[in-house]
């Protein structure tokens, strides 16, 4: 499954998790506080709006439109 195929979440969790920096780095490169990253990464609490831009924006993520599938 690629990225493209995948919840905004699920991207954004997979690149903390597998950016193999400290929560507390994260934390001084993007402001999302560690407290927010730990529960995060271990999939037992969501991000705000905030939080995920600023990782994505981070990560270099970006949320484009999906094509349009077949008969939709």
């Amino acid at each position: 499954m690629s990225h493209s195929e995948l919840p905004i979440t699920d991207v954004l969790r997979k690149a903390v998790v597998d950016s193999g920096l400290s929560f507390a780095a994260l934390e001084r490169e993007t402001g999302v506080l560690r407290q927010t990253l730990m529960p995060f990464a271990r999939g037992e609490a969501g991000l705000n709006i905030t939080a995920a831009d600023k990782l994505a924006l981070y990560f270099g993520l970006e949320l484009r439109p999906a094509a349009k599938r077949k008969g939709k």
